[in-house]
């Protein structure tokens, strides 16, 4: 249980055109947690209506995107997982909607759902040290979130690369595969992020939110939330 005067899970700060949403959980490596969820739900719902907002920088705090879900945390809460999943429902179609730029720095790593964040990004910046890893093949889960981002944007065999084997995929050949936009020294990783936000934020108003949703309508062929649906594992 949070104490009195606990830091928030999530913070966002705006400026100039840019919004930056920071995962706020230093001591678990930035683990998502049921709090943490609904908070950066609620941080996307409102980047996303703030029409004076053009490009939204994602970042973890102290040095490190995201370390995956804290299960013992989601376990020990009063909802527990079927809580987690209406606030993660929520995070991903609020991510899926936006017609802003979104753009993710990748430092230290981004694991199984902290991956499914940095794979939504439309330009990903990587630490030379970094890695990704979709690994809920080893503990025997499905990763639907992580699947939905990939078949948005990425071929099957991209998605076999990172999802069937269950490795740490360094930034390299994340780059390689198409992954990263860009990879970058691990000191310089947030202030390339923040100069492509600021880059993006001083083009003409509407020309980010036009460009997105016509990219956005190409990709999916389809309802948003029906794109999630159809990224879930519905065998019986």
């Amino acid at each position: 249980m949070s104490g009195i005067g606990a830091a928030p899970p999530v913070l966002l700060v705006r400026h100039a055109g840019v919004a930056e949403i920071v995962l706020n959980r230093p001591a678990r490596r930035n683990a998502i947690d049921g709090a943490l969820a609904r908070a950066l739900a609620d941080a996307i719902d409102t980047v996303n209506a703030d029409a004076a907002t053009h490009a939204v920088l994602l970042r973890g705090a102290d040095g490190a995107f995201c370390s995956g879900l804290d299960l013992k945390a989601l376990q020990a809460e009063a909802d527990g997982m079927a809580g987690f999943a209406r606030a993660w429902e929520r995070v991903h179609l609020g991510l899926l909607q936006s017609r802003k730029a979104w753009i993710v720095a990748l430092e230290r790593h981004a694991v199984n759902g902290g991956a499914a964040l940095a794979l939504a990004g439309d330009l990903l910046v990587c630490g030379a040290g970094a890695f990704l890893q979709i690994g809920e093949i080893r503990i025997g889960m499905a990763a639907p979130r992580n699947l939905a981002w990939l078949a948005l944007r990425h071929s099957e065999a991209v998605a076999a690369r990172l999802c069937l084997l269950g490795e740490r995929v360094p930034a390299a050949e994340l780059l390689r595969l198409g992954i990263a936009t860009e990879v970058t020294g691990d000191a310089q990783v947030l202030d390339r992020a923040r100069a492509m936000a600021a880059a993006i934020a001083g083009f003409p108003a509407g020309a980010v939110a036009a460009i997105k949703g016509g990219m956005r309508a190409a990709s999916t062929r389809m309802a948003l939330p029906s794109w999630l649906d159809a990224c879930r594992d519905i065998h019986d």
